[in-house]
Formats: structure tokens, sequence, C-alpha cells
């Protein structure tokens, strides 16, 4: 991709992408040092790392560059200092994903999750499960509002955005993919009947 892009348009993108995978191998370092010292972070130390190691802006980040044949410096820099239409994905598909794994990590040995940080941190007002489950889905509707108004703002002004609307529905598209292959329990790690058979209707069975 970086060679092909650096043919094509002139452009270095390899110092992006290398950042996007150095973040993410960093948050996961984290989580795993979290683990290893049976550490459970606050919500707030957890979440700054969480929506890295979601993995949402590496694919972002790929992404961007796929679609997009005038890559621009203003974009590179959003890119780069992790722009909202990156975060707000990046967020929802972390909660999204917490919400339906979190039992399963805990009987894994896993310390840090949005659920349990909520449920254990001190500077929470959160003790219950279920009202820490409410808590995380306000927070995926949140996050859902902003990145919904920040997109429609960038196809409004598309002259001025730094992102085309190709990238915005992609990044909006992979929210939606999350919110649906969690939806029903762990989708990616343990599969139901409802998520296979969603897979096979878009792969064999296309509209």
């Amino acid at each position: 991709m970086a060679y092909e892009t650096l043919k094509d348009q002139g452009v270095d993108v390899l110092p992006y992408l290398t950042k996007a995978w150095a973040d993410l191998c960093k948050a996961f370092l984290r989580e795993a040092e979290w683990s290893n010292n049976k550490y459970t972070p606050t919500f707030e130390e957890y979440l700054a790392n969480a929506w890295i190691s979601a993995s949402a802006v590496v694919i972002l980040v790929h992404a961007y560059f796929l679609l997009n044949q005038n890559i621009s410096n203003e974009a590179l820099e959003c890119l780069e200092n992790h722009h909202d239409l990156l975060r707000w994905p990046s967020l929802i598909f972390r909660l999204t994903n917490d919400l339906a794994t979190s039992e399963a990590e805990l009987e894994r040995g896993e310390t840090a999750n949005s659920i349990s940080c909520l449920i254990r941190g001190s500077s929470s007002d959160v003790c219950e499960e279920e009202s820490a489950r409410k808590y995380i889905s306000n927070l995926i509707e949140k996050s859902w509002k902003k990145m919904n108004k920040d997109g429609q703002l960038f196809r409004v002004s598309s002259a001025s955005s730094p992102f085309t609307k190709e990238f915005v529905a992609a990044a909006t598209n992979l929210s939606r993919i999350a919110q649906c292959m969690y939806q029903y329990g762990d989708g990616i790690g343990a599969p139901d009947k409802i998520v296979k058979n969603r897979i096979l209707a878009v792969i064999l069975q296309p509209v």
C-alpha cells in the first residue's frame, strides 16, 4: 500500500501507517501489563487506552489511503492526531465489544474492561453491573450523536473538509459493523447462529 501510494501520488504514507500500528501495539502492551499485574485501572485510564486497542484507528488509517486518490496534508495531520472522526467509531467499537464480552474476559482472568472499571473505580458512582451497562450504552449513544454531527458537517461543507464523503461513510459503517457484530453477544470470538446467518446473507446471498 505504501509503495503504491508513493508511486501513484508521490506521498510517503509509511510513517502514518507505522504510527497507527505502533500506537496499537503500545495499547496492547498496556493491557497486558494490567492483566499480568492484576491491576484494574480507573475508568478514565482504561478508556484513554481502550479506544486505541479496539484497532479501529488502524482500520480507518488504512481505509483512508485505499479510498483516496488525492491525499491532503490536512488529512494526514488529522490522521496523525487522531481526529474525532477516528475517535468516535473507535469508542463505539470498544464499548460495544465490552458490553458483549466482559463476562467471558473476566472468566479468562483479564482484569480490565469498561464495565469492571466502572464498578470498581472509586471515581464513579456506578456500583452495579446493570447500572454500569446502562452507563456504557448511554456513552455509545452519545458517541453516535457526536459522530453523526461530525459526519453531517463534513458532508455539508465537503469543500473545506479534510476527509472525503467516502471516508466519512467508511468511518460510519465501521461503527455499524461493531453494533451488528456485538448486538447479540461476541459475534467474533463466539459467533452465534444469528451472526453467522448475517454474514452468510451478506457474502453468499447479497441483495
